[in-house]
């Protein structure tokens, strides 16, 4: 009999790992063969924490001092906005939600020479944002944990989940496992995970995303270019070891699953990036697809489930797994093990799974 069992070997799965082992037993179940398998190993991967909705932006606020802290995990890289001229209106609401300052179009050619000058009429630029590295941040999780003597099981997806007089078992292709408390970071299967379990599922939507890989464009040099925007987030750009990733940024509603891209959506997608710079798309290195799940309002749900105490979401992280996970997971360990919860009342609130009633 373990004291918490966690369902999903994401980055916020491992992370909850690596700070619920200070409070007691762990086993993390994971269905797939490595950690990270699904949309935790297909993320941009960026520390912006001004992005997404306002209790998003707070929990990502609050994890600044964690990355500060970690050696290597953060990296320079800057963010550009770029529009065309009858976009003004969407390209005003990002500078001011992302914090860019507007800067002229030759000084945004300068810092990212292939930007078309025929097309973009409005740039802004922001130095703030930094890259992640997903592995080394996952790595150091899972040591963590393990350290503690916590129990990583991959290739155990749960088939059953019940409940008896000493807490759960959970039936796997692993084997059984028990424990006292179910945390379900399941990222697009927390509804399944929660009817298995008999608890009420809240509404989580998984949404699909594609990315592409593509050589260098025109033989530039692009480790130091920032992530480059379209408005709205309609498109982009990110320099990935010596290339390019570019995204049509599309969130189309999917079952969970092992997802793939779709080549009309990603052709759509690159088409928006060609029209905004003078180096044509003339091949894929790769491209693949991740979802993106979300809870009814957009938040993060993090906290014990109002009908089952001993079910505790940690779920719909959508695209700010990363950036928010050191005080997600903190609040997780805080809440479980029943100290004062080192982020504010309110916006612990608004994380709650008690909103939806």
């Amino acid at each position: 009999m373990q004291d918490f069992l966690i369902v999903g070997g994401g980055i916020a799965g491992v992370s909850a790992a690596a700070r619920l082992s200070k409070l007691g037993s762990v086993v993390l179940l994971e269905a797939e063969a490595a950690l990270a398998h699904h949309a935790s190993g297909r993320s941009a991967a960026l520390f912006e924490p001004r992005y997404g909705a306002p209790a998003v932006v707070g929990l990502s606020m609050a994890s600044a001092a964690f990355f500060e802290a970690a050696p290597g995990v953060l990296s320079p890289r800057g963010l550009m906005l770029v529009a065309k001229a009858d976009a003004r209106e969407a390209f005003d609401r990002d500078v001011v939600a992302m914090e860019f300052t507007p800067i002229s179009v030759e000084e945004a050619r300068g810092i990212i020479p292939i930007l078309n000058p025929d097309t973009v009429a409005l740039a802004g630029h922001a130095t703030h944002a930094q890259d992640i590295d997903t592995d080394l941040l996952i790595q150091g999780f899972a040591r963590e944990a393990k350290a503690n003597r916590a129990e990583i099981v991959t290739r155990a997806r749960v088939t059953a989940i019940h409940r008896d007089g000493a807490g759960w078992r959970v039936e796997t292709s692993e084997g059984s496992f028990s424990a006292r408390m179910i945390v379900n970071a399941a990222g697009a299967w927390v509804d399944q995970i929660a009817v298995m379990a008999g608890v009420q599922p809240l509404g989580f939507t998984p949404y699909r995303r594609s990315m592409a890989r593509i050589p260098a464009p025109g033989g530039h040099d692009v480790s130091r270019w920032p992530m480059l925007f379209g408005p709205g987030e309609d498109w982009y750009a990110k320099p990935d070891a010596g290339a390019l990733i570019v995204s049509p940024a599309e969130e189309h509603l999917m079952e969970p699953h092992d997802a793939w891209a779709d080549d009309m959506v990603l052709a759509e997608g690159l088409a928006r990036y060609e029209e905004m710079v003078t180096e044509p798309v003339t091949r894929l290195i790769s491209n693949w697809a991740g979802l993106r799940t979300f809870s009814p309002d957009r938040v993060l749900v993090i906290g014990r489930d109002l009908r089952e105490p001993s079910f505790f979401w940690l779920a719909g992280q959508g695209g700010y797994g990363f950036q928010s996970c050191p005080a997600a997971s903190q609040l997780a360990a805080d809440l479980i093990g029943g100290s004062s919860p080192q982020i504010d009342a309110v916006l612990v609130a608004q994380l709650s799974p008690a909103r939806f009633g």
